[in-house]
């Protein structure tokens, strides 16, 4: 960890030199955390311009879009250019999504022709899309070349690439093969690159799912995915960082609407008390105005609890079992269908398996809860009421609970809505349901 007070102190001090030294050879991650841990926009910024050249845009492609919106604010036109120069393409693009318009103008005014119209044509792809996260910073080689023009290529052109370590093979810009860097550098220097490339390439087009693409990149160990436009030209390539950055955010928004909250890309910190309510009300007042379902049918039944009041002790786990049991099965299916190990054509074979996990769970969970009832109240009738009940209602939750994220995705709906919440509120009006209709047919009552 840095020595936050040092280096505040040698600011203070003017020791400039002495931050160069500071700042050589450090990490660029943890660089990037040290600012966010000074609360002085002020004196942020002027941490920020000692950082050497070199080192800055890297620093600076790992804040936060708040805070780089916030240093953008304090920086001079020249030192906006060239931090936007530095930065590699696809964090340009990403920079200026997170600004508002006044300073993207800004930006963008301060920029070469030829680079805003490289931003502007990332900008230009649909969000979520593969070519909104790629970046046209690749190696090119000509299948004609050989091991010594490509590594020359690559020496030549590699410092303002994203990554030399998987090269492509390009002819007219249709993609022929990619070769690595480890076979350039093992391969004898007057070789063939169309001799050592692998033909057989994995890729994917500018509008795949970014999410496909970087499940795409985990599947095949890939550190970069080539990017091919409508005409099968290639354009750029989804580099590795790039896909995990996708699937912590895709991670983060699916593990939100499963907790009936609304995504928000903020960190929590950095978002306000009225921001967080906003994105959580909505949820509450739905699941809450849902349950009225519940409250209707359990007021059908108050004959029933006049008659026998200690029916309702048991309604709390009968409806607690059934939305974890409901929950359990939707979080496998959802993770399924994520990993894409899960297909809505496989949805029999999912409700077969459910079905047969419930049967298990059920006669398990019916035979200790009835034992117990039994040799704590004396009462076969009530202990079979509640036996039959749990064993109902852990069929039903779980086959909910695995029908409903795969409906979801046949619907293009994202599965994680059928999550928690939603199920909780539809399998605790089926087990009131089911256990009233129980308490009726084996009890004595007049309903």
């Amino acid at each position: 960890m840095f020595n936050k007070d040092l280096i505040l102190q040698l600011l203070e001090n003017r020791d400039g030199r002495a931050l160069l030294t500071f700042w050589r050879g450090r990490n660029a991650v943890d660089i990037a955390a040290l600012l966010e841990s000074v609360d002085d926009a002020a004196r942020q910024a002027a941490v920020f311009r000692t950082l050497p050249k070199d080192l800055a845009a890297d620093v600076f492609s790992y804040l936060p879009g708040p805070t780089q919106a916030r240093l953008a604010r304090s920086f001079a036109d020249g030192e906006l250019q060239l931090l936007f120069d530095a930065l590699h393409l696809d964090d340009a693009a990403d920079f200026l999504e997170e600004l508002p318009a006044n300073l993207v103008t800004r930006v963008l005014q301060t920029a070469s022709p030829q680079r805003r119209m490289a931003v502007n044509a990332l900008l230009s792809y649909p969000s979520g899309s593969a070519g909104s996260v790629m970046t046209p910073e690749f190696v090119s080689l000509r299948p004609e070349d050989t091991v010594r023009q490509a590594l020359d290529t690559i020496r030549r052109t590699g410092i303002h690439k994203e990554t030399i370590y998987t090269c492509y093979v390009l002819d007219c810009r249709r993609l022929l093969g990619t070769v690595s860097a480890k076979d350039l550098l093992t391969a004898a220097e007057d070789a063939a690159v169309r001799d050592l490339m692998t033909a057989d390439v994995i890729s994917v087009g500018t509008l795949t799912d970014r999410e496909a693409a970087a499940r795409l990149l985990a599947k095949y160990d890939l550190l970069a995915l080539p990017v091919l436009d409508g005409e099968a030209r290639m354009v750029g390539i989804v580099t590795v960082d790039d896909a995990i950055d996708v699937l912590t955010e895709e991670t983060t928004e699916d593990l939100s609407i499963m907790a009936a909250v609304t995504p928000d890309e903020k960190p929590y910190f950095a978002a306000s008390a009225w921001e967080h309510a906003r994105h959580r009300i909505l949820w509450l007042l739905i699941l809450m105005l849902s349950a009225t379902i519940t409250g209707s049918i359990i007021t059908r039944y108050e004959d029933a609890i006049s008659a026998v009041p200690l029916l309702v002790a048991f309604l709390p786990m009968l409806m607690d079992t059934g939305g974890n049991c409901g929950s359990q099965s939707a979080t496998l299916v959802i993770r399924g269908l994520a990993l894409d190990e899960i297909q809505p054509r496989d949805v029999i074979r999912v409700v077969r398996k459910e079905f047969a996990v419930s049967l298990i769970v059920s006669a398990a969970l019916a035979a200790a809860n009835g034992l117990r009832i039994f040799l704590q109240y004396h009462d076969a009738a009530i202990a079979l009421v509640i036996s039959l009940s749990l064993v109902a209602t852990v069929i039903l939750s779980k086959l909910v609970g695995c029908v409903l994220p795969i409906a979801a995705r046949q619907l293009r709906m994202d599965p994680a809505i059928m999550a928690s919440p939603l199920i909780t509120t539809i399998v605790d009006a089926g087990a009131v349901l089911i256990y009233f209709q129980a308490a009726t047919a084996f009890l004595p009552l007049s309903v």
